[in-house]
């Protein structure tokens, strides 16, 4: 295991993600994905999305933008959480309600997650990588193998 920057287990990081979340997505919802729909990295634009879930102990709806990878009708997620040694509240929480939805900049859809299995994720993770290269870097830093989540259509 690489070590990770120092801080990124802190609350005050945690606090401050949280906070940098919602400002994100309500400028997406905002603009329609127009604004902070994608960002710039290493030349090109990784694609992000609003995944909207139900919190498994309060039933209440939660939004959480996250970059995504389409595969053919199918979203991809990684539950990376920046390399962050526990899993992310958002995939807790699909875990217990897997219906969710998820809005893109070509629009809302409703849609059922589930955790990819062994052969799935082996398949997956490579073009995660290409996709986005510091999900690697957040694996070397992380205990835990980081899930991936494949939203499948409803």
């Amino acid at each position: 295991m690489k070590s990770k920057p120092k801080g990124l287990d802190s609350k005050a990081t945690k606090v401050l993600l949280k906070y940098l979340s919602r400002a994100n997505v309500a400028v997406f919802k905002a603009s329609n994905g127009r604004l902070l729909g994608s960002f710039p990295f290493q030349g090109k634009h990784v694609p992000i999305c609003v995944l909207r879930h139900t919190g498994r102990r309060t039933g209440q709806q939660r939004e959480t933008p996250l970059i995504y990878l389409a595969d053919e009708d199918r979203l991809v997620l990684v539950a990376s959480q920046g390399g962050r040694p526990t899993d992310p509240a958002w995939y807790l929480n699909i875990s217990a309600n897997p219906d969710v939805e998820v809005l893109t900049r070509q629009g809302r859809r409703s849609m059922r997650a589930r955790t990819a299995d062994a052969d799935e994720r082996a398949a997956l993770w490579p073009r995660l990588v290409e996709h986005y290269p510091d999900y690697a870097q957040y694996q070397s830093w992380c205990p835990r193998e980081i899930p991936v989540v494949v939203l499948d259509p409803r």
